[in-house]
Formats: structure tokens, C-alpha cells, sequence
């Protein structure tokens, strides 16, 4: 199937949201909103974004989300790739294991994860709400 972009999950749950530890190619890790080991995260011919983001949750981070709405899209400016971001919330009691790559950032934590000021804005202003 035709990849239509990526979808990215933005998980919160109790003031916190869900963040996964990547790797760029030469090992260094990072870390960023759930998106799935790519192509996971990519949209699909024919799937709703939203869908994708759910799919990607569970491929990269093992946790079952429900979407609740789009928060927006852009082409990244870093990769140049299509990127639709995804709000979403746990299915159940969610996890947490950071020596696995998972972790739970609050308010005054996610800044050490990642370049908070640099989010897309929607992303940003959705957190802010919510964190």
C-alpha cells in the first residue's frame, strides 16, 4: 500500500504524556511521541489518520490508545516528511518502563526528552492544556 504520511500519537494521561525513545542511524537515541517503528506510523491508502496514530501506539510502545482528535499537520521541518498529529489517551492502565524506552513526562519533566519549544504549535498548545 501507498504511505500517505506519518501519524504521530500525542498520548496524555493524568497530566502526563507518553514519549518513546528512538534511535537516529548512527545509534545516538532520542526521543519523541509515539509514531511506530517506521513504516508503521505511516498512513496507509485509505486509513483514517487517526487509525494510523492507534496502530503506531501499539507497534512502538506496546500501549492501546483511543484517539480523541486531530490536532493538526505539517511537513516536518527536520525530515521533510508529511506529519498529522493525533490526540490521543490510553485504553487502559498504561505502562511505564523507561529502561524499555517508555516514560511518562509531566509538565516539568518533558523539557529533558525533548526540544519542547520547537513543537509544532498545536502540539504545544495541547500539552500546555493538559500537562
Amino acid at each position: 500500500m501507498t504511505q500517505q504520511g506519518i501519524a504521530v500519537a500525542v498520548v496524555v494521561h493524568e497530566h502526563r504524556a507518553l514519549l518513546v525513545r528512538g534511535q537516529m542511524a548512527g545509534g545516538e537515541p532520542f526521543w519523541q511521541f509515539p509514531v511506530g517503528p517506521f513504516p508503521v506510523g505511516g498512513i496507509e491508502t485509505g486509513e483514517a489518520v487517526e487509525d494510523a496514530a492507534v496502530r503506531a501506539t501499539l507497534a512502538g510502545a506496546g500501549i492501546a490508545v483511543t484517539a480523541t482528535g486531530l490536532l493538526g499537520a505539517r511537513t516536518h521541518p527536520h525530515t521533510g516528511a508529511p506529519m498529522t498529529y493525533v490526540a490521543c489517551v490510553p485504553a487502559g492502565e498504561p505502562a511505564e518502563d523507561p529502561a524499555a524506552g517508555i516514560v511518562w513526562a509531566g509538565r516539568d519533566e518533558i523539557r529533558r526528552y525533548v526540544p519542547y519549544n520547537e513543537l509544532f504549535a498545536p502540539v504545544r498548545e495541547y500539552l500546555d492544556a493538559r500537562l
